[in-house]
């Protein structure tokens, strides 16, 4: 059983139209699951102290590189995926990272949004396929 079906049974959590969620929503779960996945990469390359285990998973997760990942996979989005990391990326985001320009801050939110829709829409094969896409480009 998956993470999400795990987390609404343990939880009695009742089924929510997602395209009522607003796109800064979708990037809240979305940035947490993107995490989740880039620093179970790295626990699993090897034991380490935090503070390495840390600095290898900025590299992925920090605003600039998410940019750089949603570059790479664009042309390779559905029209709904697209559509969904564009609402993302024009979302008015209420903080901004601080080692990002905007334009980067803007693409990593569409892809947090676009890594949210697809978890809480049961489709982290998806996710995580456009991510390997991302990451041999």
């Amino acid at each position: 059983m998956d993470l999400l079906t795990l987390i609404k049974k343990s939880f009695a959590l009742k089924e929510v139209d997602i395209r009522t969620y607003s796109p800064l929503t979708l990037a809240y779960i979305g940035d947490a699951v993107y995490d989740l996945i880039f620093r179970t990469m790295v626990v699993q390359k090897g034991n380490t102290s935090v503070n390495k285990l840390h600095n290898q998973t900025i590299q992925y997760v920090k605003a600039p590189a998410q940019a750089f990942l949603a570059e790479k996979i664009l042309d390779r989005l559905s029209p709904e995926e697209f559509a969904v990391y564009k609402r993302g990326r024009n979302a008015k985001p209420y903080t901004m990272a601080k080692n990002a320009t905007m334009e980067e801050y803007k693409k990593a939110t569409g892809l947090e949004a676009l890594t949210g829709y697809l978890y809480l829409t049961n489709q982290m094969e998806r996710a995580l396929e456009l991510i390997q896409m991302g990451l041999q480009e």
